[in-house]
């Protein structure tokens, strides 16, 4: 049994200090004013890309030390596409998706570095250095997000068609309010809600699981959005509802040419939905690939885990497999791999310093030192 050391009253203070001396840091650089636009107007390194994660890191300054939620993503989402983002829960999925909408719990939650480029067609932005009223204009009108618990996204004294025509009204200011209403209505014929003037009154508690569903992706679509933000939309909701929002998604992605940024613990749905797929694992990624790379070749032993936790049709066992250990605690992780204590093929080199992504083909990649030796091997080539 390994003893930890206790944290003395002492060193809680210091903890305490640092973290509302960095805390006070980026409040004050996200309070700048009149931010000349050479600071956040980037360049993208694809075109064909809508968003870039480049090395981004967010990272919560507690009173027990600094929660390193996100620790240097870097990942693409292309144009048109479905990105799958997959992991067990508390890996930096849903934090992932805050730092791009920027809803990161502030003050203890902060975008401490890296760049998150986004390509609305007209010029390219870094949003973690957009100013807040530039980020007003995108949220909610070019990038939509559909958040993982509908009863508690919905606003309960409101109206389902007060919080939809607000959406609508908040990036159209110049629309009428017939109009609006009107928009408000086509919205929840798009998404398969029978009777859009009667729902249209009614209150959140006053419709099923599945029908809120609906209504969150009515408002996230609402103003045409070019990437829809999808965390966890199936949760909670039982296995026929699931297959429908799953195909709503999908019908919608094509009929408005948006990108999918889908974030899931489900594989199933991945393997259903997903173009391309991001392991995340303690704030990392792990191994990133086309779907046919992730499924097929799986090659991080923790991506090989959670393929194989997975029940198979037609295939008996007496136990699923599970992946040993625990996920170590996030409050200031070392240096090395955050795996190497659960793995099964773990070397000496994994205690060193964490391993970068190894690429293994031109969409394939893993961040394992057991596949040094393959991108070697393939450089020769």
């Amino acid at each position: 049994m390994i003893k930890t050391k206790k944290t003395t009253a002492a060193e809680f203070r210091k903890i305490s200090k640092y973290s509302d001396r960095q805390i006070k840091k980026y409040e004050k650089l996200k309070k700048r004013k009149h931010i000349p636009e050479h600071e956040y107007l980037t360049k993208m390194r694809d075109e064909n890309n809508l968003v870039e994660f480049d090395n981004v890191c967010t990272w919560f300054f507690t009173d027990m030390g600094t929660v390193r939620a996100v620790d240097g993503v870097s990942f693409d989402i292309p144009k048109g596409k479905t990105i799958g983002v997959v992991g067990e829960s508390g890996c930096g999925k849903s934090v992932t998706s805050l730092s791009l909408m920027r809803l990161v719990h502030a003050p203890t939650g902060q975008i401490v570095s890296g760049e998150i480029r986004y390509n609305n067609g007209k010029r390219a932005v870094d949003i973690t250095k957009l100013p807040i009223k530039e980020m007003q204009k995108i949220r909610g009108n070019e990038i939509g997000m559909i958040f993982q618990e509908p009863m508690t996204s919905l606003n309960p004294v409101f109206t389902i068609g007060m919080q939809i025509d607000e959406a609508i009204h908040l990036h159209n200011p110049k629309m009428k309010k017939a109009d609006v209403k009107s928009r408000t209505l086509e919205m929840l014929d798009l998404v398969g809600i029978a009777e859009g003037g009667r729902i249209y009154q009614c209150y959140p508690h006053e419709l099923s699981g599945g029908m809120r569903q609906r209504v969150m992706i009515a408002m996230t679509l609402a103003c045409d959005p070019q990437l829809i933000i999808a965390d966890e939309p199936t949760t909670a909701l039982d296995v026929t509802i699931q297959a429908q929002i799953l195909d709503l998604l999908r019908e919608l992605k094509n009929k408005i040419n948006a990108s999918i940024m889908l974030i899931t613990h489900d594989l199933g749905v991945v393997a259903e939905m997903a173009d391309y797929v991001a392991v995340m694992y303690a704030g990392r990624i792990i191994e990133k690939g086309t779907a046919e790379d992730i499924f097929l070749n799986p090659s991080h032993p923790y991506t090989i885990g959670l393929m194989g936790s997975k029940p198979v049709v037609g295939q008996e066992v007496e136990k699923l497999y599970s992946i040993p250990g625990n996920v170590p605690n996030p409050i200031n992780l070392t240096d090395n791999c955050y795996f190497h204590g659960r793995c099964e093929k773990c070397i000496d080199k994994c205690a060193g310093v964490y391993p970068p992504l190894v690429r293994l083909s031109e969409t394939h990649y893993a961040a394992c030192y057991l596949h040094e030796r393959k991108e070697e091997e393939a450089e020769i080539k």
